[in-house]
């Protein structure tokens, strides 16, 4: 296992010195899912949400989110990011049931890895789907919140395996 870098010489958390580091393109790539009803899934597919366009909200939710993902993760450094995107496909034939599948690409040229940036962006749009449509689903869950793959930096290139 390599060295945790969020440590210092006594074990407390610190944020990492990336001054150093050469600035290079990075991307990394995040998946999961928003399981919900059937009934939920085709309120969604039929534009039948009061709150207005799920997908729509739910990606720019994202975008912002991923922005910001500094305020949500105490050692993580705010990065210039060069690209957030983030797509949502509806599956009423999933196993395990219906559900909204979630994957953001996160890209910056920086001197550090935007795999948070992604991961954020995933759980912010699985968040903003179950806020939107809560009041006809409370039994929603965002699953399998995952990195899939990123590139760039000095670990290279990592992709998880079967996907």
């Amino acid at each position: 296992m390599s060295k945790l870098t969020h440590l210092d010489a006594e074990g407390r958390a610190r944020m990492v010195d990336v001054g150093g580091k050469p600035v290079t393109e990075r991307e990394c790539v995040a998946r999961g899912q928003v399981r919900m009803a059937s009934v939920t899934l085709d309120a969604i597919r039929e534009g039948k949400i009061l709150k207005g366009d799920v997908f729509a909200t739910a990606r720019l939710g994202a975008i912002q989110a991923a922005k910001r993902t500094h305020e949500w993760i105490p050692l993580a450094h705010p990065l210039p990011l060069d690209l957030v995107d983030v797509e949502l496909v509806p599956d009423p034939g999933a196993e395990g049931g219906p559900c909204v599948r979630i994957e953001a690409i996160a890209r910056a040229t920086a001197r550090t890895g935007v795999e948070m940036e992604a991961l954020v962006a995933v759980t912010a749009a699985g968040l903003v789907v179950y806020d939107m449509c809560k009041a006809i689903d409370r039994g929603m869950t965002i699953e399998a919140v995952r990195l899939v793959r990123k590139q760039g930096g000095k670990s290279g290139e990592w992709a998880r395996p079967g996907e």
